[in-house]
């Protein structure tokens, strides 16, 4: 098999005067979990759209486990699990009923998706839950059984559009904890995210977008290092443009997002001694992390 399961190059695609994916190329290797960052509207979406071959590029080339796409999606697709952003799970059929059906889509006997279920229902832990009807599990158990159904086929690639939104913290966890494994497992894996927790936590690499255009690519922790480098101190309350010329000369960088001033600061006591006594501020010192490389590169939070 060829050690690179994606590739773009200078893909574009826009639906009349807006150019949603804007000249994109970058490379996923076989095994690795590769993320496409970016706030609502960046272009994530569409782009698995396209890996899938369900939208076509208006320019450019794209090969999906060796495939010309969209030319050959239907091969590749066989080959590719998918967990869309929403469910849709079929609400009246039971979870078992739900993978018996959907392995038909890939010309699986029943004798073949029987053999595979409990397996299925033992990594997304709902055995207990075989016979219940989709409409009474909650949240996170019908995106675990999404997850499930992605697998059915045993696929080389996942393509997971935004897999926890929505979830609670507990639930989101857990999802995290089943794609580590499916990554222990070789598993390829193509992650659209808005959450920069997700991102940092199972991603191997990551390309951040931004209206379509690739802004930073390569791994998290490499980005956050080469962006910023430093402790973050974070200052709500009192005037942002005072306050940047008092702690301008003991930071790396200041960036004002609304009423928040973000000071990136190789020696955070240095900021803190100028800020000391200063009624009505608030101060939260932390390590920095992707929000950061986002608002570094942009001018802005990432929108969520």
């Amino acid at each position: 098999m060829s050690t690179v399961a994606i590739d773009l190059s200078c893909v574009r695609k826009s639906y009349g005067d807006k150019i949603v994916v804007d000249g994109l190329s970058f490379a996923v290797a076989s095994g690795e979990c590769f993320g496409l960052l970016g706030p609502n509207g960046a272009g994530k979406s569409t782009i698995a759209r396209m890996v899938l071959g369900m939208v076509a590029p208006d320019t450019g080339k794209m090969t999906v486990l060796g495939e010309p796409v969209p030319a050959r999606a239907r091969l590749a697709r066989a080959r590719i699990g998918v967990v869309p952003q929403f469910d849709n799970l079929e609400l009246e059929f039971t979870v078992r009923e739900n993978l018996l059906v959907f392995g038909r889509y890939f010309n699986m006997s029943a004798r073949e998706v029987e053999a595979v279920v409990p397996a299925l229902l033992e990594f997304a832990r709902l055995e207990s839950k075989a016979d219940a009807r989709v409409a009474e599990l909650s949240g996170g158990m019908k995106r675990r059984l999404t997850l499930a159904r992605a697998l059915i086929n045993d696929p080389h690639l996942l393509v997971m559009d935004e897999p926890t939104t929505g979830l609670d913290p507990h639930a989101r966890h857990l999802i995290w904890e089943r794609l580590r494994l499916l990554l222990a497992r070789g598993k390829t894996i193509l992650l659209t995210t808005h959450f920069m927790e997700e991102a940092e936590r199972l991603c191997d690499r990551l390309c951040v977008l931004e209206a379509g255009r690739k802004i930073a690519e390569g791994e998290p922790r490499a980005l956050i290092d080469e962006q910023i480098g430093c402790q973050v101190i974070e200052i709500y309350g009192g005037n942002p443009h005072e306050l940047s010329s008092l702690i301008r000369p003991y930071a790396r960088h200041i960036e004002v997002s609304g009423e928040t001033l973000f000071c990136y600061a190789p020696d955070p006591e240095q900021v803190l001694v100028q800020l000391r006594g200063r009624v009505g501020l608030r101060l939260l010192q932390r390590p920095a992390n992707l929000e950061d490389v986002f608002l570094r590169l942009t001018g802005r939070e990432m929108e969520r």
